[in-house]
């Protein structure tokens, strides 16, 4: 194994009060946040309303946008730009509307709202010409069969279907979803000067156009929340008893009460850097209950071995070392998902930003809580029992006797009164 480290000896119990008091400053910090906002910002997924993905061809006046959502009564729109490193420029807003004591009826109602208010705003009509920035494979093959530009009498809508998948596939790698001049189209393979003749005279192009639209009832939203809440607690509760089983009950209770510990201080950055709690959001925070917990039991495996070894000396040295021992790890590990899941935040998009901003700040926290507040924890518990040596961290512990192995290997814990 490469080791970045020679022998390394930190007295990390020595600095524990400091861990204590960065998790207390984080926490604080966090917490705070979380109560003057009036609570986390949850999405979509767990608020319930309507989610409207709209991408302009220019840059959008989001003052202008605004008043014209107001004008349809939805004044109390949240509008949100989506940028990233890839496409900074992509023009791009998400639509919000809240559904409280909404039913999914007056929720599609409120998604024609937003339609019409940007229909109004940008001065598209309705009446006239279809908007080409909104068609679909389907609408778009059937207006290239009705004119029947290339003549064809075999085989019609399989030719314009496959005609008019290449035309939208343009459309959207090429334009960005909004096209701007429809003689762009003659780069597009079998697009002759009459289909470009027969697409101008069925579709106008409008200035924006609408790539999804999510409807999420307040009532579904709120069952969301509370299985999220649940499936965080079984997998706390499941890791806390296999921990409990395979060492001793106080090193499961440090565990979980790290991971916990993690969790909390994560939804704490996401209060004070305004980041809305998702479905992928949770799925990042039981990637990190995990991520976190195997960080914790490598550090507890090495300190069970080590009390086999290190009988005379204190706990809080052979923690020290077995700490120590595994630093190595813990660095290469914990670097590298680090920089992968920084890549993901830095270039993953707007849709992955929540998700990958919780990796990104629980793997930090998740290393350090391992041997900066779990393994403390221990040595904290073992000091005020008074066990002034290393400690048994078996389930067989029960049946040995003091200063003596058990036929299983591990030793008996030998109290220091």
């Amino acid at each position: 194994m490469i080791e970045l480290f020679k022998q390394p000896n930190i007295d990390w119990m020595g600095k524990a009060k400091y861990f204590y008091a960065l998790s207390g400053i984080l926490l604080l910090a966090g917490w705070i946040s979380i109560f003057v906002n009036g609570g986390l910002r949850y999405g979509i997924d767990f608020k319930g309303g309507t989610n409207v993905d709209v991408r302009f061809a220019q840059a959008p006046n989001v003052d202008k946008l605004r008043s014209g959502l107001a004008a349809q009564g939805l004044g109390n729109t949240e509008i949100q730009s989506i940028s990233d490193i890839a496409n900074p420029n992509s023009n791009e807003v998400l639509i919000f509307v809240e559904g409280k004591n909404q039913d999914e009826q007056d929720l599609d109602a409120s998604r024609v709202k937003v339609l019409n208010a940007l229909n109004a705003t940008y001065g598209v009509s309705t009446s006239s010409r279809a908007d080409f920035n909104s068609a679909t494979p389907t609408t778009l093959a059937a207006a290239l069969a009705e004119k029947d530009p290339l003549f064809l009498s075999v085989n019609a809508g399989d030719r314009y279907t496959q005609l008019a998948k290449k035309i939208l596939d343009y459309r959207d790698k090429n334009a960005n979803g909004v096209l701007t001049n429809f003689d762009d189209l003659s780069k597009v393979d079998g697009v002759t000067p009459a289909v470009l003749a027969a697409t101008k005279n069925s579709y106008a192009l409008g200035p924006f156009a609408i790539r999804n639209v999510e409807i999420v009832g307040p009532k579904v939203g709120a069952e969301l929340r509370t299985q999220a809440i649940l499936v965080t607690l079984y997998a706390l509760g499941g890791m806390l008893v296999y921990i409990a089983f395979r060492f001793e009950w106080v090193y499961g209770a440090a565990a979980v009460l790290a991971v916990f510990h993690d969790v909390l201080i994560t939804l704490g950055f996401f209060s004070l850097l305004h980041f809305e709690i998702s479905l992928t959001v949770i799925a990042a925070l039981l990637t990190l209950v995990g991520y976190s917990m195997n960080d914790t039991i490598v550090i507890f495996d090495r300190i069970r071995e080590n009390n086999r070894l290190l009988r005379k000396e204190s706990f809080a040295d052979v923690v020290n070392k077995s700490i120590n021992q595994t630093l190595s790890r813990t660095i290469l590990t914990s670097g590298l998902t680090f920089l992968t899941v920084l890549v993901l935040f830095l270039m993953g998009g707007q849709v992955l930003r929540a998700f990958s901003f919780a990796l990104v700040v629980g793997i930090v926290v998740g290393t350090y809580s391992s041997f900066g507040i779990a393994a403390p924890l221990v040595v904290a518990w073992n000091h005020w029992r008074g066990r002034g040596v290393a400690a048994s961290t078996g389930p067989a512990a029960g049946n040995k006797t003091r200063g003596s192995e058990n036929v299983s290997g591990r030793l008996a814990p030998v109290g220091r009164r």
